[in-house]
């Protein structure tokens, strides 16, 4: 059973990502299921850094990015969640190609969410497993400067 609010359709979701980070840093959310949201991120001169690696922050903004698109798709209009805390553990290097990240819900609560978000190689090998907890706020119009 899909634990989805909102629509999942890709286009829609990718959309809400033009002229921020996700777009910059060229992130791509390529697949939804029932309970799990799947984005791209390239291994290139914006997520490297100076000896020629993925960037451990880099790593930390494609699992903040895609959970919290996650956490956002499981609630109603009216709400919004927004990082509370992020932790991640780099366990393997890459120097090309793409990463592959993966968050799946540990928890969704009234007030706070819990993801884990699973970065992978090309090759599937574990790169970086990371947990972020949401918060679940009230969504306010912005106000004009």
């Amino acid at each position: 059973m899909a634990i989805w609010k909102q629509a999942t359709d890709l286009e829609r979701i990718n959309a809400w990502n033009r002229g921020c980070l996700v777009e910059h840093l060229g992130m791509q959310v390529t697949a939804i299921g029932d309970d799990w949201l799947r984005g791209t991120m390239p291994v290139d001169a914006r997520t490297k850094q100076p000896f020629g690696l993925l960037h451990g922050g880099a790593s930390v903004a494609l699992a903040e990015s895609l959970g919290s698109l996650a956490g956002n798709l499981c609630l109603d209009a009216g709400e919004m969640a927004v990082g509370l805390d992020i932790n991640a553990n780099h366990v393997r290097a890459v120097t090309a190609g793409f990463v592959t990240g993966t968050a799946r819900a540990l928890h969704i609560g009234r007030t706070t969410q819990v993801w884990e978000i699973r970065i992978e190689d090309e090759r599937a090998k574990l790169v970086c497993i990371s947990r972020l907890t949401l918060a679940v706020v009230p969504r306010e119009t912005p106000k004009p400067i």
